[in-house]
């Protein structure tokens, strides 16, 4: 049984442990045929007034790249082998304003949850490396579910 929660504070605690704690999520995107395409990465997470906020570091490949240009709707799923979970669906967008790379950046480096993130320099010479590309994720569900006892809380804007 889900219940929903109409505050993301409600679920922020369980959202940044889990996350923090499994750190890869699948993105799951899908092609102008509806086809699904997952792939393995770690987005970052924050929270902007009262409501969170997904950055994602990668690489603008063509397949992803044409995927979010036909449906910028994305989603991405965190499991651990004790059956907690979350899952964010969002809605995605290209930023290339260099300001918000240094930031994404900074986030990635600082861990945010703390647990989630990385050092970008392992990838990229920078935040003005041409091939830094940032998806920023604006969630429109959030899901977590706790493993013991399969409990869900959904927050919904």
């Amino acid at each position: 049984m889900a219940t929903k929660v109409s505050s993301f504070a409600a679920i922020r605690d369980v959202f940044d442990s889990y996350i923090g704690d499994i750190v890869y999520a699948t993105m799951t995107t899908v092609d102008a045929k509806g086809r699904p395409r997952a792939r393995v990465l770690i987005p970052v997470w924050e929270v902007v007034d009262g409501r969170p906020l997904g950055w994602l570091a990668t690489y603008k490949t063509p397949v992803k790249a044409a995927h979010l240009a036909n449906n910028p709707h994305t989603t991405f799923s965190y499991w651990t082998p004790r059956q907690n979970a979350v899952y964010v669906d969002t809605v995605a967008e290209w930023v290339d304003d260099a300001d918000v790379k240094r930031r994404v950046w900074d986030l990635y480096r600082k861990g945010s949850p703390p647990g989630a993130g990385y050092d970008c320099g392992n990838f990229w010479r920078g935040p003005a490396d041409p091939q830094f590309h940032v998806l920023r994720l604006e969630p429109w569900r959030v899901q977590v579910v706790r493993g013991t006892d399969l409990h869900s809380r959904i927050w919904q804007p």
